[in-house]
């Protein structure tokens, strides 16, 4: 797992933007987890080319979402197979809140994550 400080604010003061790694180092269809500014992030690559990142721990027992299987625009959490969707981090079981997501974005090879203020 690789460990990322923040070097500088982001767009605003609010946000901080950081530099994850290039596109080639994300595997397609698995996870890779950063730890960026102290939070534990799951960075995603799907067959179709695009990139998500969700907080790495599911929310109904902290299992390593970066360690689960995709499928399409979710994640499998490999303790439970409990689904979350890419764009919103909702479950797809009832009763079970969603996973944090963070803002991703592919300039170049680069990829880059925003976090919101803590």
């Amino acid at each position: 797992m690789q460990t990322l400080a923040l070097k500088s604010p982001g767009r605003n003061a609010r946000a901080a933007r950081v530099r994850l790694c290039d596109l080639d180092e994300l595997p397609v269809g698995l996870g890779r987890a950063f730890v960026v500014a102290g939070r534990t992030v799951a960075v995603f690559r799907t067959r179709d080319g695009n990139v998500f990142a969700t907080a790495n721990a599911c929310p109904h027992k902290a299992g390593p979402l970066a360690d689960g299987m995709l499928v399409g625009h979710q994640v499998v959490c490999p303790m439970h197979a409990f689904r979350f969707t890419a764009d919103s981090g909702e479950c797809d079981q009832p009763n079970v809140c969603a996973v944090t997501t963070y803002l991703v974005e592919v300039e170049g090879t680069a990829v880059f994550l925003t976090l919101p203020a803590a």
